[in-house]
């Protein structure tokens, strides 16, 4: 037994056993924002979402299936990232491995509280998967896939703290196409809608996956220069490298997704499409050009970008402000996709009365206790697990 915990939990050089006042209120404040979220979700069940919640009929998507996306795409990016190190046998990303599969864990958690908020009955939906499974349904595919993905992930971070790397390699491999299923199943969740033109279309699996790895990329940055500052640890050479390939990866993969935005842009506004036109004027000049140009363009993809090449992905420090620039761009990616897909009314060119050109949406102040609480349960996942863990330690510091 005791062999079994030591190889779980493994004392490595440079682990500080006492935290910093720092690290212990960093803990408690995340630990009380999941709690204060999770306390105003539970309200929601008793009062009811139509009068807590800012979705209404004509729009019932809002910010929580926005925050469900950010922290499934970032999930399954992470999940990706990870696997290209010890599934793939690429020596560069491996030390990075451990620490990004228990990220992908404790991002999908996070976006597993959320989503269970923005369903009226979440129970429901864990019964009626397993007795009345509806295969003609991609929300159906959604859970199923998500839940097997979470559970290979689970077994894979096991493995990988017993040091069975061949065992975890497989395990890892099974994550990796559940999750490449389950992140496209999402795309087709948006595209194969064919009421809503701002989505539809066959690139929206695609689209998801790509961006899904740059907000890995992103992710595995900002994560791991937190902690180490947070453990006062210095990188090791293979370290640091690591994360430059990851920044050039990044890179590499914000060009992508650039294109992928002009083309959206170019096929949103050439010949006036109906419904796919109204819905990307709104993002280009209208309500939501400040999230598109400030939000998505400058901090999501343009200011990292340039940063990385400034720096030529060798200055930490300035990956790190590029990472979080680009975590909290991606957050208005997933904002604009979900909350502008909604604005556009179906009958918006039969001139019908009393429907507005665009209808409107305003987060409540329980969509963004619940967002916060997301997010505050994936920082005390995190940061929790840098402790019980021992820092995910695979080499020397």
């Amino acid at each position: 037994m005791n062999t079994v915990l030591a190889r779980l939990f493994p004392l490595e050089g440079g682990f500080t056993a006492r935290p910093s006042t720092g690290y212990n209120a960093a803990v408690t404040l995340s630990g009380l924002l999941a709690v204060a979220g999770t306390a105003f979700g539970l309200h929601s069940f008793f009062a009811g979402h139509e009068h807590v919640y800012g979705v209404t009929r004509e729009v019932p998507w809002g910010m929580l299936i926005a925050a469900y996306v950010f922290f499934v795409v970032t999930s399954t990016g992470l999940c990706l990232v990870s696997a290209i190190g010890h599934v793939f046998n690429v020596e560069g990303f491996k030390p990075i491995a451990k620490r990004s599969v228990f990220l992908a864990i404790a991002t999908i958690v996070s976006g597993f509280l959320v989503i269970a908020f923005e369903i009226e009955n979440p129970w429901r939906m864990a019964i009626y998967n397993v007795i009345s499974p509806n295969l003609t349904s991609n929300i159906w595919w959604m859970g199923t896939l998500y839940g097997a993905y979470l559970f290979f992930m689970l077994i894979e971070f096991g493995l990988l703290q017993l040091n069975r790397h061949k065992q975890a390699g497989i395990m890892g491999l099974m994550g990796v196409v559940t999750g490449v299923a389950a992140h496209s199943n999402l795309g087709a969740v948006f595209g194969l809608l064919n009421g809503r033109e701002f989505w539809h279309g066959p690139y929206m699996p695609i689209y998801f996956i790509t961006s899904a790895m740059m907000s890995g990329c992103a992710a595995v940055i900002f994560f791991h220069w937190i902690a180490y500052r947070a453990n006062g640890w210095k990188m090791s050479a293979a370290l640091e490298n690591s994360l430059r390939s990851t920044a050039k990866l990044g890179a590499l993969l914000m060009t992508v997704v650039m294109f992928f935005t002009i083309w959206k842009i170019i096929s949103g506004v050439s010949g006036n499409p109906p419904g796919k036109y109204e819905a990307m004027m709104a993002i280009l000049t209208g309500p939501y050009s400040v999230n598109f140009w400030l939000g998505e363009m400058l901090l999501g993809l343009f200011i990292p970008f340039v940063l990385i090449l400034i720096a030529r992905a060798k200055n930490l420090n300035v990956l790190f402000i590029a990472s979080l620039s680009s975590v909290i761009g991606i957050f208005f990616m997933r904002y604009d996709l979900v909350v502008v897909g909604m604005l556009v009314p179906h009958f918006h060119g039969m001139g019908t009365v009393d429907i507005p050109h665009l209808f409107s949406y305003t987060p409540s102040l329980h969509e963004i206790m619940v967002t916060l609480g997301g997010l505050g349960l994936c920082a005390f996942i995190f940061l929790t697990g840098e402790r019980f863990f021992r820092g995910h330690l695979s080499e020397k510091h």
